[in-house]
């Protein structure tokens, strides 16, 4: 069996809120390493929002993802997810769904929750109740007994974030918002790479690209110390790499648009702005609070000035460390 891996990124370029990374895993046949995972799992996603039909929604998330309707589709897809990686770990065990933002950060994204304590938009986690779609558990079963009839198993799913504060520090030790980046990715890779390296089968990577950049060899050697590298190509759309260390390999796929190409990416690309959103939408709820006449935030250059702009005329950022709430060029 092959593992194939999606990673995708959300919140590289705004003012406001997190940098989130996340990664989602797959062990599939080798057979189906090249298919549209779309096509193979029909019966259970989709791409389109109309007509699910008990269907999980999969896409890149910037078509998943509406102001209007908020997180819907994020939520229900993630909790989906989350559920069938429990159940193939423990097919005995029932899922204990996340109920608050909390427990899904700490199911999600166990190496990043913990610096959340600093922040005073962020304060009890604990008490903020997520909304399930009650048809989620139903999307579940289907996308359990698709994944099960094409021999497929959804392995593992995480998410690292930078909140403003974190990633302020990190621009400030690197001095180079890519590199940033592409440490997260790496530690993605990192986890998934030695953590299935008793797999038999061939282990890739798919990675959506930043920019226009071509060529990463150089950076995953600094990141993968020791282990050898071949570039299989490197070219306008895509940079494929080999990295080995004694009998383990993996491949590694940057391309362009990613997100809209590979299941595993999207999902990825979900994950990532699932949390991204919650988190904006504490920060908002915080300061709403003080003020509730101020228009919320998604965080972006324009409109995050825009915002900060609106704090500072309502004195909302007196008690405030600047280097937690807006991030560095």
């Amino acid at each position: 069996m092959a593992i194939l891996v999606g990673i995708d990124e959300a919140g590289y370029g705004p003012l406001l809120g997190p940098l989130v990374v996340s990664g989602a895993a797959f062990s599939l046949p080798q057979t189906l390493l090249k298919s549209d995972l779309w096509s193979v799992l029909n019966s259970a996603v989709s791409k389109d929002k109309k007509g699910l039909a008990g269907r999980l929604l999969i896409n890149d998330s910037k078509k998943a993802f509406s102001r209007e309707k908020g997180p819907i589709h994020l939520l229900r897809t993630i909790l989906s997810c989350l559920e069938t990686i429990a159940q193939s770990q423990n097919p005995l065990a029932s899922f204990a769904a996340p109920q608050t933002l909390l427990e899904l950060l700490k199911q999600l994204s166990p190496a990043s929750w913990g610096d959340l304590s600093r922040y005073p938009w962020h304060k009890g986690l604990g008490c903020v109740p997520l909304s399930w779609p009650q048809d989620a558990a139903i999307a579940a079963g289907v996308w359990q007994r698709t994944l099960d009839k094409q021999q497929m198993k959804l392995l593992w799913m995480q998410t690292r974030f930078l909140e403003a504060g974190l990633y302020n520090e990190r621009i400030d030790k690197i001095k180079n918002k890519s590199r940033v980046l592409f440490i997260e990715i790496c530690s993605l890779i990192h986890e998934v790479f030695y953590h299935y390296s008793d797999n038999d089968g061939p282990m890739q990577f798919l990675i959506d690209r930043q920019g226009g950049r071509m060529q990463y060899h150089q950076e995953l050697l600094r990141m993968f110390p020791g282990m050898e590298l071949s570039i299989l190509s490197e070219s306008e759309t895509l940079s494929s790499y080999e990295m080995s260390t004694g009998d383990k390999k993996m491949r590694l796929h940057f391309s362009v648009e990613a997100d809209s190409k590979f299941l595993p990416v999207a999902l990825a690309s979900m994950t990532s702005k699932l949390i991204r959103e919650l988190l904006i939408e504490k920060l908002n709820g915080y300061f709403a609070k003080s003020c509730p006449s101020l228009k919320p935030t998604a965080g972006y250059w324009q409109d995050g000035q825009r915002y900060i702009s609106d704090l500072r005329k309502h004195n909302l950022l007196e008690s405030i460390n600047p280097g937690l709430l807006i991030r560095q060029k």
